[in-house]
Order: C-alpha cells, then sequence, then structure tokens
C-alpha cells in the first residue's frame, strides 16, 4: 500500500520557469518541506528524476524499504516525482530510491534541495524547517551604502574546521563557539568581511569544500542551519559582512548525491569534453540545460535569501569560460562560431549575475577568474559578465615572485612591481593573498622572503603595507596576519602560539593598524576604480627600488613611499603639490611591528620644485620599508 498522498506546490507559471531555466527559487518547491495538508502534518517531498521509472523515499521512519512511499511523478512530463507524507517531523534522517529507466541499477540518492545533511561520513539528508529569529535589520538596512564599490573592503578568507581547535584540540569550533571568537577576533584586527571557504556540505574534507554536494545546506560538522545563521547575525551585528565561496562549476563523483542521478547524465553534461574536469577529476556541470541551471541560480539565491549573506566569490570561473581549459587540442571541440568560449556558461554566469542583483540589495558577487577575459566585472547590459568584482592574480602573481627576489637584485625587475598600475582599472579588482598561496609546497607568505628573521618580517610587513596602498579591495587569509612559518593544514589549527615571539605580534599589529588606516582614510578606498584614485609620483627610482605615489579621494589625498631594499634612505626628496607640514600616519618599521623604529619627526614642504611639481619634502625611508604621509590640517 503506497502511503504517500497526492500534493504539489508546483505551480503552472513554475512549471513554465523551470523548464526555461528562469526559476530561481527552487528551494521553495523542491526538496523536503514541513506542511499541513487537509489538518495533518507531514512532509511533502518534490525531486527532479526525469529517467526513472520509480522514486521512493526511504528512512528511518520506514526502516530504509521504500515500499510504501513512492512518490508520484507528474503527467506533464516535467520529470518531477512528488507527494506527501504523513506524520514526518523535523529531524527525520531520508534518502530517494531511484530505478531507472536506462538499466536495472538501484540508485539510493541523497536530497539535491537537502537544507541539513547528515554529519560526514554518513551521507543521508535531514528534514529540516528554520526556525531563526534574526535581529541584523540595521546591518541590512545600511548594506546597500557598507558593501558598496566605493567603500572599503577588508577581507579575511577562512576555512571554518581549521581557523582554531577546541580547547583539547579534538575538534574544529562550531558556529555557535565562532559567533564569539571569530567575531571578536574580527573585530579586534579591524577586518570588515570575513570569506568563508565553501561551507556547503561536502562529503571529503581535504577538499576544503570545493567538491561540494549539499548545495543547500550549510556542513553539519559544526552545527545545524540555525547555528550557522546566528554566525552570520552575530557578524552582522558588528558590521561585519559575510562572503562565502560557492562552487557552480563542478561537483564530486560519491555515488550518493548528484552523480548519475536518476541513471542519466542529469546534472553532469553527458559529453566527457564538456561534463568532466581533468584538473580535480569531478564532474562538470550541464550549463545547457535550463533545469540545472535552474537548480544552480537558486542555490545562489538561497544563500542571499535563507542566510543574509553579502557577497559570493564564485570559484574556478576560468575553467567555466573556455572550452579548451586544462584539455589538450584532441580534447574540445569549437562553439558555433568557432572560438573556444564556452557559450552556454558564459550566458549561465551572466543570468546569474543579473538575478541576484536584481532580487538582493547591496551584495557583491565576486569571480576568482585567472584569465584576461574582456569584461569580467562589466554590465551584462554592456556585453560583461556582471560581477562586481574579480581577484587580480596578476598582481598576486607579479608581487609574490618580486617579493622572491634578493633586495640587491630589486632594481633590475623594477616593472614586475610596478605593471599592475598599468591595469589596475580595467577591472574592478580584489588584492587576493589567499589559501592557495600558502598551500602544496608553495612555502607559507614569511618564508617566501629571502634574507634573515630580521628581512623576511620587514619583507612581510612591506608586502601587506604595499596591498593595502594599491588601488583594490584586500583578502588576506588566515594565519597570514601573523606571520604563519608553516603551510596551511587543513588538519591543524592557525599556529596562534607564534604570537608569543614579537616578530609574529609585530605581524599581527601591522594588519591591524592597515586595517584601520585602510577603514579611516578615504583616499585609500573611496575611488579604488577609479583612474583618478592614483598617482605616480616616481614609479622610475630603480636604482634605489622606491615608489613614490599618491592615492586620492574626492576631496583629500595621501602619499605613499615604499622602499624595497635594503637601505636606510636619508634625505631621500620627491615633489608634492602643497606647501605645508606632513606627518606620518604609518610606517612599518615602528617598533610595535617588529621594525626598528626608524620614523620622520617633522616633514615641511620646500618651494624647490621636483617630479614636476611645485614643492618638494626630504624624508627617511627604513630599509625595506613602507611610510604613507598626509599634509596635516
Amino acid at each position: 500500500m503506497n502511503k504517500i498522498k497526492p500534493f504539489s506546490l508546483f505551480t503552472e507559471f513554475d512549471l513554465e520557469l523551470f523548464a526555461v531555466g528562469k526559476h530561481y527559487n527552487l528551494y521553495d518547491k523542491f526538496g523536503s518541506h514541513i506542511i499541513e495538508l487537509n489538518g495533518e502534518l507531514g512532509v511533502y517531498f518534490a525531486v527532479y528524476a526525469p529517467a526513472a521509472r520509480s522514486v521512493r523515499v526511504i528512512g528511518d521512519f520506514n526502516y530504509w524499504n521504500g515500499e510504501e512511499h513512492c512518490l508520484n511523478v507528474r503527467w506533464d512530463g516535467s520529470g518531477i516525482w512528488e507527494g506527501f507524507i504523513p506524520s514526518l517531523k523535523k529531524g527525520d534522517i531520508y534518502k530517494y530510491q531511484i530505478y531507472s529507466n536506462h538499466d536495472d541499477k538501484l540508485r539510493e540518492k541523497a536530497d539535491p534541495y537537502a537544507r541539513k545533511s547528515e554529519m560526514p561520513p554518513q551521507t543521508a539528508s535531514i528534514i529540516w524547517q528554520d526556525d531563526y529569529l534574526w535581529n541584523d535589520e540595521e546591518w541590512m538596512t545600511k548594506r546597500p551604502e557598507i558593501n558598496s564599490l566605493d567603500q572599503p573592503m577588508s577581507i579575511y578568507e577562512c576555512h571554518i574546521g581549521s581557523w582554531k581547535k577546541s580547547m583539547d584540540g579534538s575538534r574544529s569550533l562550531h558556529y555557535k563557539e565562532l559567533a564569539s571568537e571569530l567575531v571578536n577576533y574580527l573585530l579586534d584586527m579591524n577586518y570588515t568581511h570575513v570569506e568563508f571557504l565553501p561551507v556547503m556540505e561536502h562529503p571529503f574534507y581535504p577538499s576544503w569544500g570545493y567538491l561540494s554536494t549539499g548545495y543547500f545546506a550549510p556542513s553539519s560538522r559544526y552545527g545545524d542551519p540555525d547555528e550557522f545563521k546566528h554566525l552570520v547575525n552575530e557578524l552582522h551585528k558588528k558590521r561585519i559582512g559575510v562572503i562565502l565561496d560557492w562552487v557552480p562549476a563542478h561537483f564530486p563523483s560519491d555515488e550518493y548525491a548528484l552523480a548519475d542521478f536518476d541513471g542519466s547524465a542529469l546534472f553532469e553534461h553527458p559529453e566527457k569534453a564538456k561534463g568532466f574536469h581533468p584538473d580535480w577529476n569531478s564532474l562538470i556541470f550541464n550549463f545547457e540545460r535550463p533545469q540545472i541551471k535552474s537548480f544552480l541560480i537558486s542555490s545562489a539565491h538561497f544563500w542571499f535569501d535563507e542566510y543574509k549573506v553579502d557577497a559570493l566569490r564564485v570559484d574556478a570561473v576560468a575553467s567555466m569560460l573556455y572550452l579548451d581549459y586544462s584539455r589538450t587540442e584532441s580534447e574540445w571541440s569549437p562553439n558555433e562560431f568557432g572560438g573556444n568560449e564556452y557559450l552556454a556558461a558564459i550566458e549561465f554566469l551572466k543570468d546569474l549575475n543579473q538575478s541576484v542583483y536584481g532580487s538582493f540589495k547591496g551584495i557583491q558577487m565576486i569571480a576568482e577568474e585567472s584569465t584576461a577575459f574582456d569584461g569580467v566585472t562589466r554590465p551584462v547590459s554592456s556585453n560583461g559578465l556582471g560581477f562586481g568584482l574579480k581577484w587580480m592574480m596578476g598582481w598576486m602573481n607579479d608581487t609574490l615572485e618580486f617579493f622572491s627576489r634578493d633586495p640587491i637584485h630589486r632594481e633590475y625587475h623594477h616593472n614586475d612591481i610596478s605593471r599592475s598600475l598599468t591595469y589596475a582599472f580595467s577591472e574592478n579588482y580584489v588584492l587576493p593573498l589567499s589559501h592557495d598561496e600558502v598551500v602544496h609546497g608553495k612555502k607559507s607568505i614569511v618564508y617566501k622572503m629571502p634574507g634573515d628573521e630580521w628581512q623576511r618580517f620587514a619583507n612581510v610587513r612591506l608586502l601587506y603595507a604595499y596591498m593595502f596602498t594599491h588601488p583594490g579591495q584586500k583578502l588576506l587569509f588566515m594565519g597570514d596576519d601573523i606571520g604563519q612559518t608553516s603551510e596551511w593544514n587543513v588538519d591543524n589549527s592557525i599556529e596562534w602560539h607564534l604570537l608569543a615571539f614579537k616578530f609574529h605580534k609585530g605581524i599581527q599589529n601591522t594588519i591591524r593598524e592597515l586595517n584601520r588606516v585602510y577603514r579611516n582614510e578615504k583616499a585609500l578606498f573611496e575611488r579604488n576604480y577609479k583612474s583618478g584614485g592614483f598617482e605616480w609620483i616616481d614609479y622610475s627610482d630603480s636604482r634605489n627600488s622606491v615608489l613614490t605615489y599618491m592615492r586620492k579621494a574626492k576631496v583629500e589625498s595621501v602619499i605613499v613611499v615604499c622602499n624595497f631594499k635594503a637601505d636606510l634612505l636619508k634625505d631621500y626628496n620627491f615633489g608634492v603639490n602643497e606647501l605645508g607640514e606632513y606627518v606620518e600616519i604609518f610606517n612599518s618599521d615602528l617598533r610595535e611591528f617588529g621594525g626598528s623604529n626608524n620614523r620622520n619627526k617633522k616633514i615641511v614642504a620646500k618651494k624647490e620644485a621636483s617630479h614636476g611639481r611645485p614643492y618638494s619634502i626630504n624624508v627617511l625611508i627604513p630599509p625595506m620599508a613602507c611610510i604613507i604621509l598626509k599634509l596635516k590640517n
């Protein structure tokens, strides 16, 4: 006897939108939903499985035998199976048992739209109803202003599982613990945003979350969905924005999840050239299938809608844009125009960005895109992809390569450190020093630097000061802001014990102060994405390996001087636009940062022209250091 009662949450309009890939709130329809039907509480289930001949709901409630709970297939050919089971409740565990039209294999699948999953390595879905009461109204009201591109964005990139362990070291901190400890740390360090590596449920912990299976469920490793909402809420109450890494490019081939879902290539593209990723041994979503396009865009909407996140950082965009990405000539075919662009994926990204920006006020979409693809942050209406921000991978590569050189050789590579300014305003950039730069034998930031211990740490302080004064928003991975010496290990906590040593404490003090200066000085952020916000004073002094430049707001400016050599430069002269006294508002060589405390006491402009400017000043520039100057009021 089938105990499933016929019922549907889908309207004809829902079905029309779903069929053409334009339904972006599928989480309100698919999955498991606690409802009341004819006075009886129970759960409505809906799943998309067009190649199935039978779909059954199994779980603890029926001893994992689906004979009594067979979903009904819709008569309209939509491929949707649905039905209502009385008496089921929040917390019940379930899967779908799927028999395919294509073979005799029995498949037991987690719900693609589940809002909660079992703790890995268990793989079932859990019926969930959100009960959390938000109280972040002030943040949500002010978010459009706070999260706009003319405001400072200093991002702390964080992997929840390895940020900090419990007191006995046996486990990662849970969402509720992070709502106190992590929030307080971000406040103390003056960060404006936190970016979490993917929190979406994933089976393989060492994947860092980048092989996701639960596109609507935060990982159960750290608590339940309401507890993750509590973390977001507490961050918002302290005026800290929340960015989630999100992975629409590919997914793992685990049998219980999306792969071969109904005996057909449903979520993945059926052609290997478009459906298999050789770099990550993973499957690529079928961007040409409207229903899968709706699935992915609905996932993006879900995190903005249900979890009130403030931005998504979209992973591996470059791999989506090109048909020949990581493929030999024989492994791909050109598009209909003979090019290597994956047109369906490009249209997906455009629709994604248009839909979320049109639906949620004050959010941002950030692309991790490593090529020179034109118009990543240009509006879709101007034939761009429509992202708000893009990672500046060229800056990262050039800068780290330059800093790895012995200071005595840097004068011969002077153009490498200034090259980024030739294209800094071609897109809206985020400057990333991310997790990818401190794993897999790449060394920690500190150990990328040449020289003895003092020189290494001076170089790190200079690197960060140069980064914070360069046009663009900033992103720094956890541990980098305390000068961690080991590479990031997902199984270990950040090496917090290093803060007992002065150089590491000095790095932390440096970042705390740079964040403060960045947030307080409009000249450093107000015109990040306008060429008028930056002006060279002198980029040609390769002999001394010094860069001098201005950052400018609408009505004020600061002067930045970076000395990339190990020489103390006394009476270093350069031109300025105004007479008066200039003061240091930052110096990376201060004693509290671990430096030697070489500083400028009083700087007064002279009526002597220099560098094409009517006046000039003489300053002391510490070795491998950066100073920021401002005209005294």
